[in-house]
């Protein structure tokens, strides 16, 4: 099985993805997101939620329907994918990566974020061509993952010099 639905298109900016996510909101937040910076959004199934949930669609306002969202079935059904395009997979990840500020992004990059209440699990790390971490202050566990996607692909857009303008 490989995409549920396909809506994104190629525009030589970075897209986010989300791997397996629990919370309906921050979803519909990273699809407002999405929308509002004009990236793509990959959701690698299965989510902790439907997609017509009514806390995902306040969160994401009538931003949704203006998302190019791409919903994959699996991992694998995205790695295959994503193998097929030759884009960089780009983790975000707390654990063995190089800081946010050091790290350099290409156009194609998709910048992956785990699952709310685990992450990721190893495979999808070996699969990654960069981890990056976003710095905290000292004995801070981690950010909200839309205040992380947040961050990361407004720092992928400047310093590509794509932010909408």
């Amino acid at each position: 099985m490989g995409s549920i639905s396909e809506n994104t298109e190629e525009s030589g900016v970075p897209t986010l993805a989300l791997f397996e996510p629990d919370i309906p909101q921050n979803a519909g937040a990273i699809l407002r997101l999405a929308a509002c910076l004009g990236v793509g959004l990959e959701v690698i199934e299965p989510s902790g939620f439907l997609w017509d949930d009514r806390k995902l669609r306040r969160a994401g306002m009538d931003y949704v329907p203006r998302a190019r969202l791409t919903r994959h079935a699996s991992w694998q059904a995205f790695e295959d994918w994503r193998a097929a395009s030759g884009r960089r997979l780009v983790l975000f990840t707390t654990q063995g990566a190089i800081p946010l500020p050091k790290a350099v992004f290409q156009p194609a990059d998709i910048l992956l974020f785990g699952a709310e209440s685990r992450g990721v699990p190893d495979h999808v790390h070996a699969a990654a061509g960069l981890r990056v971490a976003i710095p905290l202050a000292s004995g801070e566990r981690s950010l909200n993952v839309a205040q992380a996607a947040a961050i990361g692909i407004y720092t992928a857009l400047a310093g590509l010099g794509k932010l909408p303008s």
